[in-house]
């Protein structure tokens, strides 16, 4: 098991901001910063780290969905009493009847003379129990907090209502600057397992890049021995993770479950999801679009259009929530192989459908790679990497290169091959076949390759990078 590791340039922010807080150079010593990304995606270890590593007096409120206001308040008031806040001892016994009271008396605790960090853990949840809790939590920002040498930072996992909070014309609109979590990025599950490339994005995959996920596996450990332990116990991280998100984070109902359910086990086009989501038939195009749009707004699923020069309404789905990827199309399904203590089954259930789902799924992450590595190659003006395909689907190309969506012209066409073996002969004549069906392609647009056994010399190929080269564009 890992210890912290990570999140370098997010620490970085942070301790920057605070620095702006304890120079004072301002009108306002008092900062807010808005960090949202999924529950449990390593938002409260983040911050627990950086008031560890600034040594700054700090106070940790977590909000409960649904608990009622009068509770939360009177925690509220407890956690600034328990707090290392110098004057933290004036909170004690505190009851305050409104937020206002709850946030003066926070307010009231916070030194002078020194940077201090104020947590307020999944603030949609406290304010959406308090009417009018927003506009209380803006007039005590700026009359009182924000003169206060305080970093204050408002956590949320419900991204739509962090969104929310800073819309315009919203009460906290132009008051906090806001800032994204991301899962653990490939270098860094690297640095947790041990693994070499190839395994180390097998570990990506199947841990999300979440942070209980990946440090449950032990350094070394190959993907199978961790697949076979984590099945041993329904309460293991890999198991456990992706019911706890869609409990507590999508609750749209049994057709978005559904829904989600079909693109998980493969299905990406309009039609085959409403086909395999359907109960009793397909499900109406209507119906079926309005849970997209909303799936797709809160980043649970993207949609991928084909990328060329020409426009295309073919889309394809895919889960984007990197905790439910791996987890709805191969844990999900072993459940009650894991409840009957049968890892056994439970493994062999991804031994048999890994490889292909592998396949689909690294697409996304390889096409990410990509654009932080061009910069020095001699398509650093492509500004989208995606792939293409015809209704029909045939041919599929994995890689094209434009700059921008629809592309004025195409800059590289290539393939995807995600195996031990170099890519050979005949994989390069059928990309070199296949990339002038794309529009804006030609005979002369530049052929590529991502594999991660590298590729047999062939002049056609402008360039190949391994599993190894795409690990370095997150280092």
């Amino acid at each position: 098991m890992a210890g912290f590791i990570g999140r370098t340039r997010e620490l970085r922010l942070l301790t920057d901001v605070l620095e702006v807080v304890r120079r004072g150079d301002r009108d306002r010593p008092g900062v807010a910063v808005l960090l949202r990304g999924r529950r449990r995606v390593g938002k409260s270890r983040l911050v627990e780290e950086l008031a560890a590593r600034t040594r700054a007096p700090y106070v940790v409120f977590q909000a409960a969905r649904g608990a009622g206001a009068d509770r939360e308040l009177d925690e509220l008031a407890a956690a600034v009493a328990t707090s290392t806040l110098p004057d933290a001892a004036l909170a004690t016994g505190n009851h305050p009847a409104t937020l206002t009271a709850a946030l003066t008396l926070l307010a009231a605790a916070l030194p002078t003379d020194r940077p201090s960090i104020v947590v307020l853990d999944e603030i949609p949840w406290l304010l959406e129990g308090i009417p009018g809790g927003a506009g209380e939590l803006q007039r005590v920002w700026d009359r009182v907090l924000s003169r206060k040498p305080v970093l204050l930072l408002l956590l949320g996992s419900d991204l739509s209502l962090m969104e929310a909070l800073t819309a315009p014309d919203a009460p906290f609109d132009g008051r906090g600057t806001e800032m994204v979590l991301e899962p653990l990025s490939p270098a860094d599950v690297a640095a947790m397992t041990g693994l070499e490339p190839m395994a180390a994005f097998d570990a990506y995959l199947m841990t999300g890049g979440l942070p209980l996920v990946a440090q449950e596996w032990e350094r070394g450990e190959s993907p199978a021995r961790f697949l076979q332990r984590s099945f041993g116990s329904p309460l293991s991280a890999l198991v456990s993770t992706g019911a706890r998100v869609l409990d507590g984070e999508f609750r749209e109902g049994e057709l978005a479950r559904r829904v989600l359910s079909a693109i998980g086990s493969g299905e990406a086009s309009f039609s085959k999801i409403q086909h395999a989501a359907g109960s009793d038939g397909p499900l109406q195009p209507a119906s079926l679009t309005r849970v997209l749009g909303s799936l797709t707004t809160r980043g649970v699923v993207a949609q991928d259009l084909p990328l060329s020069t020409g426009r295309s309404r073919d889309p394809r789905y895919r889960i984007a929530d990197s905790a439910l990827r791996f987890w709805l199309r191969f844990v999900e399904p072993a459940l009650p192989e894991v409840d009957r203590g049968r890892a056994d089954l439970a493994t062999a259930r991804v031994g048999a459908g890994y490889q292909a789902w592998r396949g689909r799924a690294i697409e996304p992450v390889v096409r990410d790679s990509l654009l932080r590595l061009l910069a020095e190659t001699p398509w650093h003006d492509v500004r989208e990497v995606g792939g293409w395909w015809p209704r029909t689907n045939v041919p599929e190309l994995d890689l094209v290169g434009g700059d921008r969506r629809p592309a004025r012209s195409v800059r590289f066409v290539g393939t995807v091959k995600w195996r031990p073996a170099p890519l050979d002969p005949r994989d390069i004549d059928a990309l070199a076949r296949d990339a002038v069906a794309v529009p804006g392609a030609h005979a002369a647009t530049p052929l590529v390759a991502v594999c991660t056994g590298g590729a047999v010399e062939d002049g056609r190929l402008a360039r190949v990078w391994t599993a190894s080269d795409l690990l370095t564009a997150w280092e």
